[in-house]
Formats: C-alpha cells, structure tokens, sequence
C-alpha cells in the first residue's frame, strides 16, 4: 500500500512495465486529444495548464462557489439544479487542484484535486437520479472528469469503472443531441473500456452524421484506432494481471526472498 502523500497510480512505471505504461498513456492522451478537438475545435494547451497562484486563486474560488451552494442545497437537497451546480463547481475546482505533467502533458489529480473530484461524482450521481433530463453540458463535463479519473487509478478495475462511467455520462450528451463530436467521443470510452460492439455501434451513428464522403473515411478510421487502442489496454490489463499472479505465487514459495541478496525489499 502506497504511503500518504504517495501518488497512487493505474500504470506502475517501475520495473519490466514501464515501456507498455508509456505507449497506454500516450494512447489515451492522443486519442482523447482528437475527440475533443471534434468536439469543440482547437485548443491551445497554454489555456488547459495552470500556475503558481493562478492556480491557488482559481481552486479557492470554485471552491468557495461549491460552498455556497451547498448552503443552498441543504434547504432543498433534492433539487437538481443545485445539484448540477454544485457537481461542477466541485469538478472546476478539482481541475484547479491538479497538475499537468509537463512530460505527458496529462493531468494528475491526487491529495485536494482528488478529493474535490469525487465531490463532485457524488453530486453528479444525486443530480441524475433526481434529474428528469440531464443535462447535456453536464454529461460532457463529467464523461471528461470520469477519464480524468480513470486516468490516476489506482488499479485496472477502478479505471475500467471509471471509463464505464464515463461513457454513460457521454450517452446522456449523445442521446440528446446526437453530433459527429459528442458520438465519436462516446465511441472512445466505449472502445477504451472494452466496450466494443457499443463502441462500432457508436460510430456507425457518428458515420450517418457525416456530411461528406472524406468524413465519414475519417470518422471510420478513428474508430479503427480506438478498437485497435482499446485492445492493446485489455492486453496489458492481462499482462499485468499475469505479472501479479506470478509475483504472488513467487512469495509464496520464497516469503524471505528479500533476505540474502535479492531486490526484493524485505518485509
């Protein structure tokens, strides 16, 4: 169990993995990456890193707007438009809290950014179940945030849940108003999270959107790449469970291993 303060995360870069962890990462940042330049158009990475006090300032104030919110909530707690209020302003100022790796270029939630995340779930999950129509601003919001999660995991399962989750807050924005953008992003987290036929079906849709011949080409071999993806991250998802269960049956077999020389670290 990683110590406090330790960033936790999905893909341990130590040892015979690393390489495998790095072409995942780049992966998720690429892929994800040409989603939302569909989405919304280019974004210059300047606007996306915050720093120094910037960050300070920006974190507080949303948070300080999640508090008043929930002034407001506790008089009428089952009320989704707070609820969708206060699920955003918790995630804004997570995003505020988290840093940007300036390697990868992805962001790393851990210690106040993560805890402000998952205010923010439990806000959205009370928010959709009170909710007769979500919102689809807000499912796009949170189908990010749920990546962004699924990205600082601390296992496969929890980032496989997390990816889940993230392409059923992406159906609520496709379903209400079906675009090339929203369903070629809905096909991503489909396709990352192993959701394959969901992820073919999701393309098809985007596909019949396209207004032209060379669209639909693109639109076809994204999809291709997200499968291709998608496949190579349940391969290493086994790789890794593989690894673990040897490593087990080796301490089984050797509990002392870290005695007398070996590199493993002695209990």
């Amino acid at each position: 169990m990683a110590k406090d303060g330790e960033r936790q995360m999905l893909f341990d870069i130590r040892g015979k993995r690393k390489n495998v962890v790095r072409v995942v990462y780049a992966i998720l940042a690429i892929l994800m990456g040409a989603s939302l330049f569909l989405v919304v158009g280019p974004v210059s990475i300047g606007e996306l890193v915050n720093t120094g006090s910037a960050t300070t300032d920006a974190a507080e104030t949303f948070e300080e707007q999640a508090e008043r919110i929930e002034t407001r909530l506790r008089q009428d707690p089952d009320n989704p438009d707070i609820l969708v209020s206060l699920s955003q302003a918790r995630v804004r100022a997570g995003e505020a809290r988290a840093e940007r790796d300036p390697t990868s270029g992805e962001v790393v939630i851990d210690g106040e950014a993560r805890a402000q995340y998952e205010k923010g779930v439990d806000a959205w999950e009370r928010y959709v179940q009170k909710s007769e129509q979500v919102s689809p601003a807000a499912a796009t919001t949170f189908a990010n945030a749920f990546f962004t999660l699924a990205q600082n995991s601390r296992s496969y399962d929890e980032a496989y849940e997390y990816l889940d989750e993230a392409a059923t807050a992406q159906q609520f924005a496709a379903d209400a108003r079906p675009s090339v953008g929203y369903l070629t992003t809905l096909a991503a987290f489909q396709m990352l999270g192993g959701n394959f036929a969901g992820g073919q079906k999701s393309g098809k849709e985007a596909e019949a959107l396209a207004t032209s011949k060379q669209q639909r080409k693109e639109i076809g071999k994204q999809i291709d790449a997200y499968e291709k993806q998608g496949k190579q991250i349940a391969k290493s998802r086994k790789q890794a469970e593989k690894a673990e269960r040897a490593q087990g049956k080796e301490a089984l077999q050797n509990p002392l291993g870290g005695l007398g020389g070996s590199t493993t670290t002695a209990p």
